[in-house]
């Protein structure tokens, strides 16, 4: 009996996981010139640490998380997002007490929700995030927003747009929470069950019902930017100034709100415009969380973040087209000739990858033709031919894939040779 991969995960093959690898360079370059440093958090963590974080109100905790009792009856979750494992990291380890402030951190790795797999959408699902905790300067904000904007701009995508709201501090969120209860309250009744769980609970999420988007009470809600206390609109206007100066466009959006209850102040998406990318348009999502490391035991230090999809970061590129060289060629492609000849390219071979030549010979002993259509399909540059009679005489044949040129050259010189016809390449 065959088994199958699980629902809603995937399988990242030669050939397409070249493409991961170079979003993770990008990212990882980036991040070095910003002094983000990396960080790794474990795949699951207790069950209360993601009710705490995250939020009860929210779907993850509600709906989509994946939770198991240890043999120690113990409840642990596998990680359905990297913000709440990261702060409960950083007040653990006591990382408020470095001198260098704010700590800045990035991470990337598998998190899981339980939800009906689509285009892009997994339960499975690799996400890259950052952290900057430890300054309540809008600058930082500004810095975030900068980072993430660099990143796909490096990647190549054009067609991505930057989408910014206020949440406003506590007192403007009360302000606002009231508001939109008296809004909504009257015709609670038409709204799916989960709006209605919500009036009460955390009446801003019922902006990000994805059911009840289209009736007329959601367009006529009161807009947060109408609450905001003066420190809370003086806060995001500076934000904007900043992003001015940077040279990064962005749209306001009033009824932006994020799906965990963390958030604060400044709160954003980037959405990708491209054609056909498909109806959910969403690649990042981020915000302010002033409240949250304190929330997990640590002192009142505030932070920021975003995180995106690495599934929907490579269908974006997709969706506009963008290639890219996969600089992944085999330099030489050494083929043998006799029981002899094929011994010593063992070493051979080494003696090339050890000089940080990327080079690979026969494991099927097929014959000489069947070779060279190895090294054609490798992409070979070179082709290095070695028989039973160039190896008595100490010789060997480099032939030039690309312009055909043959050379015979001294066996032991052959490393190096090859080591310099690279460099010239």
């Amino acid at each position: 009996m065959s088994i199958n991969i699980p629902r809603g995960t995937q399988d990242i093959l030669p050939g397409t996981v070249e493409k991961w690898q170079h979003i993770e360079k990008i990212t990882t370059e980036i991040c070095r010139n910003y002094q983000y440093k990396e960080i790794r958090t474990p795949i699951f963590e207790h069950t209360e640490l993601f009710q705490r974080g995250v939020g009860d109100t929210t779907d993850i905790v509600q709906k989509e998380m994946y939770t198991f009792t240890d043999r120690g009856d113990r409840s642990l979750t596998l990680r359905p997002e990297g913000t709440a494992a990261v702060v409960r990291s950083f007040v653990e380890n006591k990382m408020f007490g470095d001198p260098n402030q704010p700590v800045k951190l990035y991470y990337n790795g598998p998190m899981f929700r339980y939800e009906r797999p689509q285009s892009g959408r997994y339960r499975q699902f690799v996400q890259f995030g950052v952290e900057a905790i430890g300054s309540e300067d809008p600058a930082i904000d500004a810095e975030v927003l900068a980072l993430v904007m660099d990143i796909y701009k490096t990647a190549g995508l054009q067609k991505v747009e930057l989408v910014l709201n206020s949440l406003g501090d506590k007192d403007s969120r009360v302000a606002y929470r009231n508001a939109l209860i008296e809004h909504f309250q009257p015709r609670i009744g038409e709204f799916c069950e989960d709006c209605q769980s919500r009036l009460e609970k955390n009446p801003m999420r019922i902006l990000d019902c994805k059911k009840d988007r289209e009736h007329e009470l959601m367009k006529s809600a009161p807009s947060i930017l109408d609450y905001l206390n003066e420190y809370s609109r003086t806060y995001f206007e500076k934000v904007q100034s900043y992003l001015t100066a940077l040279g990064i466009d962005f749209t306001i959006d009033p009824t932006l709100v994020r799906g965990l209850d963390y958030y604060n102040h400044t709160a954003f998406e980037v959405m990708s415009r491209a054609d056909g990318f498909g109806a959910i348009t969403t690649l990042c999502g981020g915000g302010r969380y002033n409240g949250l490391v304190s929330q997990m035991g640590g002192p009142d230090v505030p932070g920021i973040g975003f995180a995106f999809s690495m599934e929907r970061f490579l269908a974006a590129m997709e969706a506009e087209g963008i290639a890219w060289e996969d600089d992944n060629r085999l330099d030489c492609y050494v083929v043998s000739l006799g029981e002899e000849a094929k011994d010593y390219t063992v070493k051979l071979v080494h003696d090339l990858r050890t000089a940080g030549i990327k080079a690979e010979r026969d494991y099927q002993n097929r014959k000489m033709k069947a070779q060279f259509k190895a090294a054609d399909r490798l992409q070979a540059r070179f082709v290095a031919i070695l028989g039973e009679d160039e190896l008595k005489e100490n010789k060997i044949n480099i032939k030039d894939m690309e312009t055909g040129e043959q050379q015979e050259i001294a066996l032991d010189q052959f490393v190096e040779t090859l080591r310099k016809k690279m460099e010239e390449k």
